[in-house]
């Protein structure tokens, strides 16, 4: 990855975001908004540990050190505050109160400050001062007890669904939508994105269905949850897997055509009680033959189909390496989404030190070289002060 610098391409270019480093969302919400070309300058605590160079979520921003138990660090903060467009936090709901750096404070030094709030269980509520980390998030929201085979306990996609899906991704909108209102307005805002608020919301379709009367309340027995036969995942020869989604009749039709079966042979889908023998014909019909020669006969084609595959995999993958959908060096990395037409979309900053960009983010804002060597008298900042004498 490249070195970083202040100056980005792309659509949020010009836009500069202040981050409280935390964990999981927050990170990756920060490094969205980076990769869409905002600045991003992340504070970190004095004796972080060291970033890993291959440690993805925290690419592309400057990093500065700071001690926000001293007054001195916290004034620091509010003044950097004061020329960014957005800030990210991630602690639990009263601890940047408590630092004196709330909300009520910041945007009244920064009254266009667009002001994200990471959290699991959101600013209040019975759970609001409770650890907890994405699984019980996305099991508060029915999501979890949702997902999973029948005869098994519920099951989860690693943390991508409540951190990812129901947290940072929200958040990003959040932050989105709060500065196109401050740019029309002036006026900044207070986003309060809870993973359990985004889960719940992403179970808008499911709840739609089961107010439809259209969904049981049962794992593994509806359109969308494995209950179908022609919606799932299915054992081949060599022990890989592949999986089918053929909803819609024509798609059903080609993928019975490909694996050389006729519409007879499984009878009429509409009816449940075929389920069960259909999902064992399929069973065995993908089972007689390995991965590679499912993919021959069904890759690209309507039938719905695409193999399983192992994230080292995913990285070879003809459809992937078409996309350019990861980066090369130093490992493989995720390139940023979504795609913008006309925008090129840059390797990312090589993530830096917590304390690499202490010196430069603050002259930058504007501070004086005595303001400089009073913070680190007072133990406010951190910074390498090998290449200029204080």
């Amino acid at each position: 990855m490249k070195q970083n610098t202040s100056q980005k391409a792309g659509p949020l270019s010009g836009l500069k975001v202040i981050e409280l480093a935390g964990i999981g969302p927050g990170p990756f919400a920060a490094m969205s908004l980076s990769d869409m070309g905002a600045e991003v300058i992340r504070i970190d605590r004095i004796g972080a540990a060291p970033v890993h160079p291959d440690d993805f979520l925290v690419r592309g921003r400057r990093t500065i050190t700071v001690n926000l138990k001293t007054p001195e660090g916290v004034a620091a903060v509010l003044r950097l505050i004061e020329g960014a467009d957005g800030l990210i936090e991630g602690f639990r709901p009263g601890v940047m109160e408590r630092l004196g750096l709330g909300p009520d404070v910041c945007l009244k030094r920064a009254p266009h400050l667009v002001y994200g709030r990471m959290t699991g269980w959101g600013q209040d509520g019975p759970y609001a001062q409770a650890a907890g980390h994405d699984l019980n998030y996305i099991a508060l929201t029915g999501a979890l007890w949702a997902t999973g085979e029948a005869d098994r306990p519920p099951t989860f996609a690693m943390n991508l669904l409540g951190d990812y899906g129901g947290g940072a991704m929200p958040l990003v909108v959040g932050m989105l939508a709060g500065l196109v209102q401050a740019k029309r307005t002036g006026r900044g805002d207070v986003i309060d994105a809870a993973i359990c608020d985004g889960t719940n919301m992403l179970m808008t379709y499911i709840q739609s269905r089961r107010a439809m009367g259209l969904w049981l309340d049962e794992r593994a027995a509806n359109y969308l949850d494995g209950g179908t036969p022609w919606y799932g995942v299915y054992e081949c020869a060599d022990g890989k897997w592949i999986s089918i989604a053929p909803i819609e009749q024509k798609f059903w039709d080609r993928l019975v055509m490909e694996i050389g079966c006729k519409a007879d042979d499984f009878g009429d889908r509409a009816d449940r009680g075929t389920w069960q023998a259909t999902r064992r014909k399929l069973t065995d019909i993908f089972r007689a033959y390995p991965q590679a020669y499912w993919d021959a006969r069904l890759a690209g084609t309507d039938a719905c189909y695409a193999p399983v595959l192992s994230p080292a995999e995913a990285r070879a993958h003809p459809h992937m390496a078409a996309r350019d959908s990861f980066f090369d060096a130093p490992a493989d990395q995720p390139r940023p989404a979504p795609r913008f037409d006309g925008q090129t979309v840059d390797e990312p900053d090589a993530p830096r030190a917590p304390d690499a960009d202490t010196l430069a983010v603050l002259a930058d804002a504007g501070f004086s070289r005595a303001e400089v060597k009073a913070l680190l008298q007072a133990g406010a900042i951190h910074a390498d002060t090998t290449k200029e004498s204080f």
